[in-house]
């Protein structure tokens, strides 16, 4: 195919702030974990399928399948939609309290 990129399971774009390995970062529609520390401007590369262990609000419980977001203002996943980014579904449960969640990103 002569219209083929590339996988786009990495995309290498310009970091919109400075960003650190294994953060969950979100530009736009795109959400990801970056795959290392960039300043802000200086391409990064951008993971967008996988299995993560991230940080969640302790007080959240999720269960195998519940959706996961984003909570950009405390850069915690959280079971609570309004105003976050959903950036995947939880692969393990994690119960109140915990300190962390797999999300298989999606």
């Amino acid at each position: 195919m002569r219209n083929y990129i590339q996988p786009g399971v990495n995309l290498t774009l310009p970091a919109p702030a400075d960003v650190t390995s294994g953060e969950v970062i979100v530009i736009g529609s795109l959400h990801g974990i970056a795959a290392a520390d960039a300043a802000s401007g200086v391409d990064f590369d951008l993971v967008t399928e996988g299995v993560f262990e991230l940080p969640k609000v302790a007080t959240d419980a999720f269960a195998v399948g519940d959706s996961a977001y984003y909570a950009s203002a405390t850069k915690l996943v959280t079971s609570t939609a309004t105003g976050n980014t959903k950036i995947g579904v939880a692969v393990t449960a994690a119960p109140n309290p915990s300190g962390t969640v797999n999300v298989k990103l999606g």
